[in-house]
């Protein structure tokens, strides 16, 4: 069955159209239909001397393969005009307004999977949406239960346990309950999403060294390991809490890190281009760049599209 894939392209100026564009120049065995300004997409592949011929989608009628130097485009409309490179919240309503349509199309069961470009949450603070990530907007939109961030690499998926938070208030957000709330997400996304029957999953102390004992903290002691011991008693492959400055080295099918930056600089070291973040748990599939909005490149022809391109294969399965 041909699939289709719908695209929020994030922020109008970064380079989430560029490297839309970009990818619209492949073959895909599947349909790729973009939501965003026709103008824009128009503008821009002018800017990075591409061809590109947009063709409006019809979410009702069957996915066709797609066609290089082509791309299905769901119209919606800037509030004013934009340069690469140049932020304005006027068009801050008109990211989410991408978003939601591109969400609505796989809940409405139009489209197979959701891939989602980088959007630039300062300015859509700036311009008074509460907005802390795609993560968190996409559970709260999707009404769906628990979520988890999950980052795929060709050698590692590694999930966070509390996502984009201060550090000094991650401590207390590790409670026993939301360990087992994210190890359970994570291993049933882990199942059924990309086939594993008893995945081995790792987990992270919160302190160096997995708190040494309670030398150097006691979070591992007195709530870490207690809901790891809970698990277990399912037989669930859980091992842990090890200390996160060696546990990447270690054979698993998956890693929980406790807190954003534990993770993410390893991931971002090993697999800047490669990396996809995908969300578990929502009632879609969902997946994204693991990227930002790159102003500085935005219609230069210098945006790398390599994260886009394993988002899409990713959401294809």
């Amino acid at each position: 069955m041909i699939k289709r894939v719908v695209i929020s392209s994030g922020e109008p100026a970064g380079i989430g159209p560029d490297i839309v564009i970009q990818i619209a120049q492949q073959n895909w065995p599947a349909e790729l239909v973009v939501v965003g300004d026709p103008v824009l997409f128009t503008e821009r592949a002018h800017q990075l001397n591409l061809p590109l011929k947009l063709i409006p989608a019809v979410l009702t009628d069957p996915p066709v393969t797609h066609t290089p130097q082509t791309l299905k485009i769901f119209g919606a409309t800037l509030n004013k005009s934009c340069k690469p490179g140049q932020l304005d919240k006027a068009n801050a309503a008109y990211v989410l307004d991408c978003l939601n349509t591109a969400t609505d199309a796989c809940l409405q069961h139009k489209a197979q999977a959701l891939v989602t470009g980088p959007i630039q949450k300062s300015i859509l603070n700036e311009a008074g949406f509460s907005f802390t990530g795609h993560t968190e907007y996409l559970a709260d939109y999707c009404k769906s239960g628990p979520v988890v961030m999950l980052f795929v690499t060709p050698d590692m998926k590694v999930a966070l346990a509390t996502t984009h938070l201060p550090l000094a208030k991650v401590s207390a957000a590790i409670t026993k309950d939301l360990i087992i709330q994210t190890l359970t997400v994570l291993r049933e996304g882990l199942i059924k999403q990309f086939s594993y029957e008893n995945p081995t999953i790792l987990v992270c102390g919160l302190n160096p060294h997995a708190g040494e004992m309670g030398h150097l903290g006691h979070e591992e002691i007195d709530i870490i390991e207690p809901a790891l011991k809970t698990l277990r008693l399912k037989n669930w492959d859980i091992r842990g809490p090890f200390s996160a400055d060696t546990i990447f080295h270690q054979k698993s099918d998956a890693i929980l890190a406790m807190y954003h930056d534990q993770a993410l600089p390893l991931i971002k070291y090993t697999g800047f281009y490669s990396a996809v973040n995908v969300t578990l748990g929502l009632p879609i599939i969902r997946t994204s760049v693991d990227h930002g909005t790159a102003l500085d490149l935005a219609g230069t022809g210098q945006a790398n599209s390599e994260s886009l391109s394993a988002a899409i294969r990713l959401a294809l399965g």
